[in-house]
């Protein structure tokens, strides 16, 4: 009997253990992310900067104004929506380390984008 235990113990380990870190997987990538966006027409207009946030590789935008969704692979590779109004861009690019590239497009407009990863600071411990 006491051989059965040790074989159902093991036996429920080795399948709770890969699901208890499905649930608390975090990506290289998570943080927040300011996201520069230029254009290669002037009609378009001059460029803006957008913070974005990375919660287990999923996108959200950090601010009301703009939305923002979207996914990163665990490589870096990306694709993320932009919308604020009726305007909407789709972007793709990598990220890599604390830094990315890509392009976009919209309905009449294109270009560039360039991300950095924020510097988080905490009180009295310096960058986190």
């Amino acid at each position: 009997m006491n051989r059965f235990r040790k074989g159902l113990f093991a036996t429920i380990v080795a399948i709770a253990f890969p699901l208890t870190q499905a649930g608390a997987a975090t990506t290289t990538f998570d943080g927040a992310w300011n996201v520069r966006i230029a254009s290669s027409s002037e009609a378009c207009g001059n460029g803006a900067t957008v913070s974005i946030g990375i919660n287990n590789g999923q996108i959200a935008s950090s601010s009301a104004a703009v939305t923002a969704s979207g996914r990163v692979a665990e490589a870096g590779s990306i694709n993320v929506t932009l919308s604020t109004g009726i305007k909407r861009a789709v972007g793709f690019g990598r990220l890599s380390g604390t830094s990315g590239s890509g392009t976009w497009r919209g309905a009449l407009c294109a270009g560039t984008w360039t991300a950095e990863r924020m510097l988080v600071l905490c009180p009295g411990r310096g960058a986190a």
